[in-house]
């Protein structure tokens, strides 16, 4: 019991509020799907100001393209490119406050469990 909650809030803990990234359990899922960093990323928008560039939006196109023709290649492919792109499911202040909340939980639990009388 100790060992699943102790796993569950080091790997659930976020970075720090200075800190960008993601949890360490999230970082760690993202490099064993692509641990080579290989996978084409969906580019961000183009700027409005980049719309009259016509080579900034053929590269927007080709980058979009090869994501989307990679993405279509199998439902492998598909699913490595879903985690490689997952983030936290919870803002960092909310996720802080349900992995203390397991901590506790687990604490109390284990204690209780240490405490209790065997039936006969």
């Amino acid at each position: 019991m100790i060992w699943s909650v102790t796993a569950i809030a080091v790997l659930g803990w976020p970075p720090g509020q200075n800190d960008r990234g993601h949890s360490l359990g999230v970082t760690v899922l993202r490099w064993a799907v692509d641990p080579r960093d290989s996978l084409p990323t969906l580019p961000p928008p183009l700027p409005m100001a980049m719309d009259d560039d016509g080579d900034a939006v053929t590269a927007y196109d080709q980058q979009v393209q090869a994501y989307e023709q990679t993405r279509a290649r199998t439902t492998m492919n598909r699913w490595r490119m879903d985690l490689a792109s997952a983030s936290d499911p919870f803002p960092p202040s909310t996720q802080r406050q349900l992995v203390v909340a397991l901590i506790v939980a687990g604490a109390l639990i284990t204690w209780r469990m240490n405490g209790a009388t065997p039936l006969r």
